[in-house]
């Protein structure tokens, strides 16, 4: 049976006219004539039998049907551009895995070990975009995420299961100019000097202070920095102390670069989580992948 689609030419361009309700915008964009985006779109409303735009003293305006009609369209349009990118990317062997991920887990932990992946499953490719928040998978082309939470956290985020991966352990580093020479400091002492904060986890240094049995009278003065990245590069430079989890800052431990200022570290409570939807079904590529990610967490345990 003939399926009652309209082409995705005339779907591109009434995408594009939606989002800047203007068609010489569209036109600007995909590289056509006003004309052009013109008769695309008074062909799709031909071919749907409803008015998408109504003519208005400054251009055009979607109609209500337009809108409902253009968030739909914008969704599958980018999920057929990720399809076919995904094919693209492995000329036509399949195994994508479309992953998002916490910014600085991706970059200083997964990352440097895809080659391993590569290795073992060179039919597998990872696509990650970073998210720093639980999202309904539902609205989203993810196959999974890789997540920094707590177990709470984890069970309150609907429709999916979590796999844990690596529990989390704070340290506060600095740069070694900051010990002026000593092996290492009294958490007194850190109270007194600039603490680097995390914009994600803004009671970060009071749970430290309190663990270590400090009264800090200011455990929120500092600058703060929105990734885990940031602030290391910040405590790197000598901007102050930094709490950051260990397992993202291994080379700058092992280089020196930072050093553990008070080796009293503090187990968040937080842990990374591979997190994937119940009801969609996984791409193939999804549990290699997993099975993969796993082992490499035990290990790195």
């Amino acid at each position: 049976m003939k399926r009652k689609i309209p082409s995705t030419q005339a779907l591109a361009c009434f995408e594009a006219a939606a989002r800047h309700e203007s068609y010489s915008r569209a036109a600007q964009e995909l590289a056509v004539t006003q004309g052009a985006v013109s008769r695309q779109i008074a062909s799709l409303e031909g071919f749907l039998g409803v008015v998408l735009f109504r003519r208005t003293r400054h251009g055009v305006a979607l109609t209500d049907s337009g809108v409902d009609y253009a968030r739909q369209v914008g969704r599958r349009l980018d999920a057929l551009e990720l399809d076919t990118l995904n094919v693209m990317s492995r000329q036509g062997a399949g195994g994508a895995v479309a992953l998002a991920a916490v910014a600085t887990f991706a970059t200083r932990w997964l990352i440097p070990r895809l080659a391993d992946l590569a290795r073992h499953h060179p039919e597998i490719v990872v696509h990650i975009e970073t998210r720093t928040r639980p999202f309904l998978f539902a609205d989203s082309l993810f196959d999974a995420a890789l997540y920094a939470g707590t177990p709470e956290q984890v069970a309150n985020w609907p429709g999916t299961r979590a796999v844990p991966l690596i529990g989390e352990e704070v340290v506060p580093v600095c740069s070694p100019t900051l010990l002026a020479g000593q092996a290492e400091l009294a958490p007194q002492a850190i109270a007194e000097l600039p603490l680097l904060q995390q914009s994600t986890r803004p009671d970060g240094w009071r749970q430290w202070f309190e663990a270590a049995g400090v009264a800090a009278q200011q455990p929120l003065r500092g600058p703060r920095y929105e990734l885990f990245s940031m602030t290391a590069t910040a405590a790197t430079h000598g901007l102050g102390v930094a709490l950051i989890p260990r397992i993202l800052i291994e080379d700058e431990l092992l280089r020196g670069d930072l050093v553990v200022a008070c080796d009293r570290p503090l187990r968040s409570g937080r842990a990374y989580y591979l997190v994937a939807p119940l009801v969609r079904d996984a791409p193939p590529a999804l549990a290699a992948f997993e099975d993969w990610l796993v082992a490499r967490a035990a290990a790195a345990s």
